[in-house]
């Protein structure tokens, strides 16, 4: 699964376990239309391991921890699970980490579909998946939503009461107080330091997977691996945009001949269509390229990539743009190459991605749209280079990246 996508649920009852190469603590949340949970015995991890219809599975270190859910048995106004993982040790992030959750038929323990959230970094707590109900039917989306302030930032989020410990390490969470004592808020399994008594400086630019912006504000300078919403005034855009990719040669007099392209993807990251400057439309038309341009001398655009993103089928739930240099000339002798998303109707500029760093490779992914499950799209900034001359060698690490 990418991040976005969705499967129906062929059986009522599913567990998630979510496996790293680090012990990994997981947990359920039961959410209502509000996205709230009840109270704070929605809360479903190690210490309190079981709840209407969701249960946790302790692995024992040796095997992954898991959360199932029994539909059948879930209350009513309740419309979402939400599954999510923190590192056990104490301040780790998912940096160098790479979970894999694995949504799984809980009678017979068959695989149904796995997800692997792309480019983690100092996030210390992750949103992995969603069981949710909609219109009757229970289905899995995969998520991917990084928290760099731990698990305390997603129960807070999710309205469970957080109480902040006074030094890192606390002891175990002691049971629930009976109704005759005052209501104790719930710890989660990591502690969390309390915050500095200094005024809080200003917000630094959001972390990869931390947060995203819409179009609220008009025009958005992304920075790499940072995403952007394709919403405006809280309406996803659903129209025509153009992806303009630009580039001028590093020194003066010396042509530089690059080819973008865009690969188009289905939900399980298979490989759908390429267009490029030999396959200029693609997916009956929702999908143009300009034309190659062989020297990369011009103010504006070289190349440019129309999208109707109303037109694209629903198979497609992921684009990655790429530019390319057959002829073999590195990046290093590239200069100013950017990437930017154009209302193909207006000309308005929308998102802007200027790469700031070259390696002596000769394929870049620049960039990413991916498909949300109520219809928006988001775009990532991406910048990686891979050793890639031609699009089709460029298809397995952009299905990778998504």
């Amino acid at each position: 699964m990418t991040p976005g996508s969705n499967i129906p649920l062929p059986t009522a009852r599913v567990t998630v376990d979510v496996a790293a190469p680090v012990r990994l603590d997981v947990s359920g949340l039961l959410l209502t239309a509000d996205g709230k949970v009840r109270s704070d015995d929605d809360f479903i991890f190690y210490n309190q391991p079981s709840g209407p219809g969701v249960t946790h599975r302790s692995g024992g270190g040796s095997a992954p921890d898991a959360i199932t859910v029994d539909t059948s048995a879930v209350p009513p106004g309740i419309e979402k699970i939400v599954v999510t993982a923190s590192p056990d040790a104490a301040g780790q992030t998912f940096q160098g980490i790479e979970p894999t959750a694995t949504l799984r038929d809980a009678d017979s323990g068959a695989a149904l579909a796995t997800f692997t959230p792309p480019r983690l970094g100092t996030e210390t707590a992750l949103v992995v998946m969603e069981i949710y109900l909609r219109a009757g039917q229970w289905k899995a989306r995969a998520v991917g939503q990084g928290y760099a302030d731990g698990l305390a930032g997603i129960a807070t989020d999710f309205g469970v009461s957080v109480e902040e410990p006074a030094s890192a390490p606390a002891a175990p969470v002691a049971p629930p107080a009976p109704a005759a004592a005052p209501p104790q808020p719930l710890t989660p399994p990591q502690p969390m330091a309390p915050p500095p008594p200094a005024p809080p400086a200003p917000p630094a630019p959001p972390a990869p997977g931390a947060g995203k912006v819409n179009l609220d504000k008009g025009r958005v300078s992304l920075q790499k691996n940072q995403t952007v919403s394709l919403v405006k005034g809280g309406r996803p855009l659903l129209s025509q945009v153009k992806m303009g990719l630009g580039w001028e040669p590093a020194f003066r007099g010396a042509d530089i001949d690059l080819d973008a392209s865009v690969i188009a993807y289905g939900p399980q990251r298979n490989h759908i269509d390429s267009c490029y400057f030999g396959k200029l439309s693609i997916l009956g038309g929702a999908v143009k390229h300009s034309g190659d341009n062989l020297t990369g001398e011009g103010a504006g655009d070289d190349e440019v990539i129309v999208v109707d993103l109303g037109r694209l089928p629903q198979e497609v739930t992921g684009l990655v743009f790429t530019v390319n240099s057959f002829s073999g000339q590195k990046f290093t002798e590239v200069a100013k190459a950017y990437c930017r998303l154009l209302d193909a109707a207006t000309g308005e500029e929308l998102v802007r991605f200027d790469l700031t760093n070259a390696e002596a490779q000769t394929g870049v992914m620049m960039a990413k749209l991916v498909r949300q499950f109520s219809g928006e799209w988001d775009m990532t900034a991406m910048g990686d280079f891979v050793k890639a001359r031609t699009v089709r060698n460029m298809v397995k690490p952009a299905a990778q990246a998504l």
